[in-house]
């Protein structure tokens, strides 16, 4: 049985609808709230759905049960400024999880973040020895929150203490794809641009406040979530790979190449204004990214990535058009 955590988020409930999909077992723990966040599981069997204040009961009774957990719940605002809720949630909670995983030998895969990278200076390679970790520089709380425990399970590895048979930390760049709409301001700019571009807008984007990059020329690995749930299957396919890893396409594309292929998928010709990003963001925006994916490949992962071109297409046309049907 495989508990996901935060598996009723965006990238949780890809991971569950994978495994559902392959005829597993998987628990839930997870809060659904008061919007529809519920049907990014409609389609899917659960062997249960423990609330977050359940989860310690529900480790301890079923113990010998769980194979994985698979930890995606998190606070995942970039722009959260509670410093204290944030540390609770994406770290305590994961350290917790983390030494239970490794007293009773079940494996552990962890959701980390490109934002643990700042804005690049030191580069975005994911060598994960903590003399390479501690030269980053998040410019953000939450990813602050995701570096602290990527270093704390660097430690625990170096120090040799125990650790869970097989854990691997995913350092997710910018992921789109379906089951992200109850995001709010957080889900990706496709989905963002969509109801926009359906209703004969323009696509509108940040204008750049570096000399480096155009107006739209701000550069980000923009990764479809299908790819992010294939590393997670092989992950649990291939026990005996352990790490931290970079999870992306592996090359950097514009928003402006972003807004073009989302408004070429709904049948538009692409059409883009500009406009000026809030002074809160500007001291805190990265204004390239480029996972190295070299670590993944090394240790056997060899599935090619999905063009951005053919996933906006894809999440277009089978998801966010589809006014019926539009969950994974």
């Amino acid at each position: 049985m495989i508990l996901v955590t935060g598996g009723a988020g965006f990238i949780g409930s890809n991971i569950i609808a994978a495994f559902d999909e392959a005829g597993m077992d998987v628990a839930v723990c997870d809060r659904l709230g008061t919007d529809d966040k519920w049907r990014n599981l409609a389609k899917r069997s659960l062997r249960a759905f423990i609330a977050p204040e359940s989860l310690p009961k529900y480790l301890e009774s079923e113990r010998t049960n769980i194979d994985a957990v698979i930890h995606m719940g998190a606070i995942s605002s970039t722009t959260a400024t509670d410093a204290d809720f944030i540390i609770h949630n994406n770290f305590e909670l994961s350290r917790t999880l983390w030494e239970w995983c490794a007293e009773h030998e079940v494996r552990f895969i962890y959701a980390s973040s490109a934002a643990t990278y700042g804005e690049g200076g030191n580069g975005f390679s994911d060598n994960w020895v903590d003399a390479e970790l501690k030269k980053l520089r998040p410019l953000n709380l939450y990813g602050w929150s995701k570096h602290l425990f990527d270093r704390y399970v660097a430690r625990t590895v170096e120090l040799g203490q125990p650790v869970p048979p097989q854990f691997a930390g995913l350092k997710f760049f910018n992921v789109y794809g379906p089951n992200e709409q109850h995001k709010g301001s957080m889900k990706s700019v496709v989905a963002e641009l969509f109801p926009k571009v359906t209703n004969s807008e323009p696509a509108r984007l940040f204008r750049s406040y570096h000399p480096d990059y155009g107006d739209g020329g701000q550069l980000r690995d923009f990764v479809y979530v299908r790819d992010c749930v294939d590393v997670v299957m092989w992950l649990f396919a291939t026990p005996n790979v352990s790490g931290i890893f970079n999870v992306g396409s592996g090359q950097a594309r514009s928003f402006a190449d972003l807004a073009g292929a989302t408004m070429l998928a709904v049948g538009r010709t692409p059409e883009i204004e500009f406009i000026e990003m809030p002074e809160e963001l500007r001291n805190k925006y990265q204004y390239y990214t480029e996972a190295d994916i070299s670590s993944l490949r090394n240790h056997g992962y060899n599935q090619a990535p999905t063009p951005l071109d053919e996933g906006i297409t894809d999440y277009v046309t089978r998801y966010l058009m589809n006014t019926t049907d539009p969950h994974r």
